[in-house]
């Protein structure tokens, strides 16, 4: 009688623990399932703004190839603009005032488009920041002192854009001034003509500076 008394409580204590495991384990599975389904929502959440920080990256970069199509020219290939206005200076001069009067006011509306263009994206967008490349360039002569030349030309032209009221503040559009001269140099010579002359130009750079996207994109 004790023996059968005794196995009928191991049987009793060991239906009380596989019961309890059972409410353990389910628990645990519970438990699991709401955890996975948190790590999915995360990553979802994180993939939704990659994508939309991606899209406004994107969206942006993309904004900077639509100045004015009257005065710029976008090379796909260089993310360059050409600026599409014939500046022909004369031969090893900088002075932009011995550029002929329609040219200077046509450089002018070209740097007001720039202008404007700048001041309706902050506009838009508060938080970015652009930075502006003035670059000049050179035909390829005898002249030692095209490297010097292409920058003075390109100084010249952001001198003359000051004189006549445009500017661009700081807090928002930082600018550069830069020559390339003739290209002789190692990795100064992309994006020429083939028509030498033709390269006594400038060309525009306006690219959103990659900090600022990322503030951007946070908003």
């Amino acid at each position: 009688m004790a023996y059968k008394r005794a196995k009928s409580y191991f049987w009793a204590s060991y239906a009380d623990l596989m019961t309890s495991l059972f409410f353990v384990m389910l628990m645990l599975f519970v438990v699991a399932i709401v955890e996975l389904n948190s790590e999915k929502r995360r990553i979802k959440e994180q993939y939704d703004a990659t994508k939309g920080q991606l899209e406004k990256i994107k969206e942006i970069e993309t904004a900077t190839q639509n100045l004015d199509g009257t005065y710029f020219e976008y090379k796909k290939e260089y993310k360059k603009h050409r600026l599409l206005i014939d500046v022909q200076f004369p031969k090893q001069k900088s002075d932009i005032n011995l550029v002929s009067l329609e040219t200077r006011q046509r450089l002018l509306e070209a740097g007001k488009s720039i202008e404007g263009f700048v001041k309706k994206t902050v506009e838009h967008n508060p938080n970015i920041q652009y930075l502006l490349i003035i670059e000049g360039q050179a035909s390829r002569d005898p002249y030692t002192r095209n490297y010097e030349l292409s920058y003075e030309r390109a100084l010249s032209l952001k001198r003359y854009w000051e004189k006549n009221g445009i500017l661009f503040s700081a807090d928002n559009c930082e600018v550069l001034i830069c020559g390339s001269g003739d290209g002789v140099l190692s990795g100064t010579g992309l994006m020429r003509e083939e028509v030498e002359s033709k390269n006594q130009r400038f060309l525009i750079h306006l690219l959103p500076k990659s900090g600022m996207i990322e503030e951007v994109t946070k908003q």
